[in-house]
C-alpha cells in the first residue's frame, strides 16, 4: 500500500489524457452493464419458468391457432396433469405507449397450470363467473392504478369484435401476486376471460395460440412432448411441443439472438477500448522513461518498477469500470420503467463478469509497457536513447 500514492501520481501525470481515457472506460462499462442486464433478463426469463410445463404450438408457427378440439386428446396422454390454453390478445391501454402483455385464458385451467400466481379464492371465483372478467398482476395494477371494479378499455391491434370494432372493455375482478419476489417482479401482465373473448371476436373462434401442458413428472417431459406431437402427426393440425424454457427462448429470438447481438456489440466496443487505452498506457510509459531510470538508480528493482507500471492499468480500469457499472445500474432501472416495469437489473453475476473483464483488460494494456520498463537500462534511459 505504501506505493499507492506513487501509482496514483503516475496516473495523473497528464490530467486531460487521464480524464478522456476514464470517460471512454466509463462509457464502455456502462454499455457493458446495461447490455448484459438485458441479456440476463432474456435468459432468466427462460430459466425462470417451471420445469414441469410444456408449450404446444402449431408446427408452422405460434401465430397459427390450434383448435380447442385438441384439448381432450392432449389431456388423455399419460403423464399429463393439467392442460391450459392461451391466446395473445395484443391490446393497447388508452395510449399506444401503454402496452403490456394480455392473454385470453380459461380461468381455472390457467391458475391450476400456474400455481406460482396467487389469487384469493373469492377473486378466482369472480374471474370464472364474470364473462368480461380480467385479473391483473400486482406490478401492473400499481403502475396504472388498477383496482377491483375498474373497467379497462383495450384496443386490440389483432382482434376485432363482431361489429368490426377494435375496442374491448374488461372488468377487473382480481389482482394476483407472485409466490416470491422473482414471480412478483414479473407480474406486469393481464389475463382475460377466454369465453367472452372467443364468443365476441370476429374471426378465429374455437382456436387458441398455445396449449400449456403441466406434466406430473418433469423427467418425463421429453417423452410426453414427443407423444403429443406424434398424436397429431400428418394431421391438419400438426404440433410442435417443447419445454417452456425452450419456447420462451425461441419466442425471444424472433427478434434475433440476443446473446449473439450483445457479444458482437461488446466485442467491438472493447476491441476499440483496448487499442485506445493500450496506446495511452504505452505513451505514458514512454514519456516517463527518465523517471523509471531515476527509480532504478534509487534502488528500485526491475520487479518493483514492473509492478508499479503494471499497477497503473488495473487502477485505471477499475476506476473507470466501477463508475460505469454504477451508472449502468441507474440506466437499467430507467430502462425497466420504460419497458413497463420489466425487471432489468445489473445483478451480481453481471458485476462479476465486469470485474473479470476489467482485470483482463488491465493485464492486456499493462503487460507490454510494464515489460518495457523492466528491460530499461539506466544509462540508455538517462541518455535519451
Amino acid at each position: 500500500m505504501r506505493y499507492l500514492p506513487l501509482v496514483w501520481a503516475s496516473l495523473f501525470h497528464k490530467k486531460t489524457r487521464l480524464i478522456l481515457t476514464l470517460l471512454s472506460l466509463i462509457m464502455a462499462f456502462m454499455l457493458f452493464g446495461l447490455l448484459q442486464a438485458v441479456n440476463v433478463l432474456f435468459n432468466s426469463g427462460a430459466d425462470f419458468v417451471g420445469a414441469n410445463r410444456l408449450i404446444t404450438q402449431a408446427k408452422v408457427s405460434f401465430t397459427q391457432p390450434l383448435p380447442l378440439s385438441l384439448l381432450p386428446r392432449i389431456e388423455s396422454i399419460p403423464g399429463v396433469a393439467r392442460v391450459a390454453y392461451s391466446q395473445f390478445f395484443g391490446g393497447i391501454y388508452q395510449d399506444e405507449r401503454n402496452f403490456f402483455p394480455q392473454f385470453a385464458v380459461d380461468p381455472d385451467r390457467l391458475l391450476d397450470s400456474y400455481p406460482e400466481w396467487k389469487l384469493p379464492p373469492d377473486q378466482r371465483e369472480a374471474f370464472v363467473r364474470t364473462k368480461t372478467g380480467a385479473i391483473v398482476g400486482r406490478k401492473l395494477a400499481e403502475k396504472f392504478g388498477f383496482k377491483i371494479g375498474d373497467k379497462v378499455p383495450l384496443k386490440s391491434f389483432i382482434f376485432t369484435t363482431k361489429d368490426g370494432s377494435r375496442a374491448w372493455e374488461w372488468d377487473v375482478v382480481g389482482i394476483f401476486d407472485g409466490q416470491d419476489d422473482d414471480w412478483q417482479g414479473r407480474s406486469s401482465l393481464m389475463y382475460l376471460n377466454f369465453g367472452y373473448f372467443d364468443e365476441n371476436r370476429q374471426f378465429g373462434q374455437g382456436g387458441a395460440g398455445v396449449y400449456i401442458v403441466r406434466v406430473a413428472d418433469p423427467n418425463q417431459s421429453e417423452a410426453i412432448a414427443k407423444a403429443i406431437d406424434t398424436q397429431f402427426e400428418n394431421s391438419p393440425d400438426e404440433t410442435k411441443t417443447q419445454t417452456e424454457k425452450d419456447w420462451n427462448l425461441g419466442f425471444a429470438r424472433q427478434i434475433g439472438d440476443i446473446g449473439l447481438i450483445v457479444t458482437a456489440i461488446l466485442g467491438a466496443v472493447f476491441f476499440t477500448i483496448l487499442l485506445v487505452t493500450g496506446n495511452t498506457m504505452s505513451q505514458a510509459v514512454r514519456e516517463r522513461i527518465p523517471e523509471f531510470a531515476v527509480l532504478k538508480t534509487l534502488g528500485f528493482s526491475d520487479g518493483k518498477v514492473t509492478a508499479l507500471v503494471l499497477a497503473e492499468a488495473p487502477a485505471l480500469c477499475l476506476l473507470g469500470g466501477v463508475i460505469g457499472m454504477v451508472l449502468a445500474m441507474g440506466a437499467a432501472k430507467g430502462l425497466g420503467a420504460v419497458l413497463g416495469g420489466a425487471p432489468v437489473a445489473v445483478q451480481g453475476k453481471v458485476w462479476i463478469e465486469a470485474l473479470v473483464t476489467m482485470l483482463l483488460l488491465a493485464f492486456a494494456i499493462g503487460i507490454f509497457p510494464a515489460l518495457r520498463a523492466r528491460r530499461l537500462q539506466i544509462v540508455d534511459a538517462l541518455a535519451g536513447r
